[in-house]
């Protein structure tokens, strides 16, 4: 056969392999390529975050330089602080904090920001409020390992904390004020004006397609059915593994795994944990109460798998990801 009557055959052949590859090309749209979603922000089950609440401000300062204080622990080396740091996002990054003595705790520290909002504290749901929280890391010997008359004791030596609690407290120095301050300026760490609650107040622009395509999946998908209201979780317990059996997957069962079962003693509490606040959540690494995912996308993947039966595809995850992004408020009027 003569060549030129290869040339012709060959070039329809490269021909075909083009159109063939922008085929599969246009198969697999890139997140950024997302059919525009339209949201209204009216009625939705997520609440934005008030941009004011009305507190004690003299009580928020005595708090805030308590929250600071390592005299609050038996030997003077850790704060409130240590865990919750409010420069990362208020936890420490760690896959579980370190106490005194280097002593390790056993769930992952949750962020004090929004704590304010959560209808119960720890993972377990054992405090009812701030204040009764307080007492736990003070009392734990893998935290602060020290004790109410201690604290009472250090603090009255000093003579600005004598001053501070005389002119807010008739009592003056108690584990009952010590509580309330802290407790108070704890309520202080809302952080409001995320861009999603921006996007609830009313402006459509501030998002984009791909990031309101992300809240449409995580509402249809039915993450919203746990992650609602003002804090986006934090108001209801849920079994950790719906769908699947996520400590048998894991390995080696701890106590802590437990959950809402070492407070009541019932058997359907097990592997139950309050849901945690979404707010703020791209800061937040480690994920969940063992502190397993080290990456919102890893966290995204699993509660996919475990919580909603689904393994949802890499773009879905990134559109996911870009709305839970959008949930990063501010502080004392700057970004977290």
């Amino acid at each position: 056969m003569k060549w030129w009557y290869i040339l012709p055959v060959f070039l329809l052949c490269l021909v075909a392999i083009g159109l063939w590859q922008r085929l599969q090309r246009a198969e697999q749209p890139a997140p950024e390529s997302v059919a525009p979603v339209v949201v209204n922000p009216v009625n939705e089950p997520i609440q934005a975050i008030p941009l004011q609440i009305a507190l004690n401000e003299t009580k928020v300062k005595l708090g805030e330089k308590l929250f600071h204080d390592p005299r609050l622990s038996h030997d003077n080396s850790v704060a409130c602080a240590s865990c919750h740091n409010l420069q990362t996002g208020g936890t420490d990054h760690r896959q579980r904090p370190i106490g005194i003595n280097g002593a390790e705790g056993f769930v992952n520290a949750p962020t004090v920001f929004n704590s304010g909002f959560n209808f119960r504290q720890f993972w377990d749901g054992r405090a009812e409020t701030l204040e009764d929280q307080i007492n736990g890391p003070i009392q734990a010997p893998h935290e602060l390992g020290s004790n109410w008359q201690e604290v009472t004791a250090k603090l009255t030596a000093v003579p600005d904390y004598v001053a501070e609690f005389a002119a807010l407290y008739p009592d003056g120095i108690q584990p009952h004020t010590i509580r309330d301050a802290i407790a108070t300026f704890e309520r202080s760490l809302y952080t409001s004006n995320a861009r999603f609650d921006q996007f609830l107040r009313g402006d459509g622009e501030v998002l984009t397609e791909a990031e309101k395509a992300g809240y449409h999946l995580f509402k249809t998908y039915g993450c919203i059915r746990c992650h609602q209201g003002v804090n986006i979780g934090g108001n209801m317990f849920q079994t950790f593994g719906i769908m699947g059996n996520y400590f048998a997957d894991r390995g080696t069962e701890t106590q802590a795994d437990m959950g809402r079962f070492n407070v009541t003693g019932d058997a359907q509490d097990r592997h139950v944990f309050k849901v945690p606040s979404l707010r703020n959540v791209a800061l937040t690494l480690p994920y969940f109460h063992d502190g397993s995912a080290a990456r919102l996308e890893d966290a995204v993947t699993i509660m996919g798998t475990y919580q909603l039966g689904r393994r949802l595809a890499p773009n879905e995850v990134d559109l996911i990801v870009q709305f839970l992004r959008t949930l990063t408020g501010t502080y004392k009027g700057k970004p977290l």
